[in-house]
């Protein structure tokens, strides 16, 4: 069965950086595409960034030139590279395989992301 365990997150000045891990197993990891995602308080959980097979990446507008997701398929692990952080970038970040809907509703613990002003 899938797991996805994510690590890294922590509290931050803005302008700092962090970089988040996800390590998976119970999949292809080499078959699928991954994607962090964002879950904010109200709102809905959103997908940050995301890398395909084949290493291609995408980004959300909000975060595209300050993160770098990429992926390691020796370790079978995702990360996500953030710089210049903002306080709107406060969050619980989640990976997952992209679509989402590939894994049944399944997610992970997430890991907190804390952004001070």
């Amino acid at each position: 069965q899938v797991q996805l365990v994510e690590s890294g997150g922590g509290l931050v000045q803005a302008g700092e950086s962090l970089t988040l891990s996800c390590t998976a197993s119970g999949v292809l990891f080499a078959s699928n595409a991954f994607a962090w995602f964002r879950d904010v308080p109200g709102r809905r959980r959103a997908r940050v960034a995301s890398i395909d097979r084949g290493g291609y990446t995408d980004y959300a507008d909000s975060t595209e030139g300050r993160f770098t997701i990429s992926r390691d398929h020796s370790k079978s692990a995702v990360y996500l590279q953030m710089n210049n952080l903002k306080p709107e970038d406060t969050g619980v970040y989640y990976c997952n395989i992209d679509p989402p809907s590939k894994t049944g509703g399944y997610w992970g613990p997430g890991t907190q992301v804390t952004v001070s002003a």
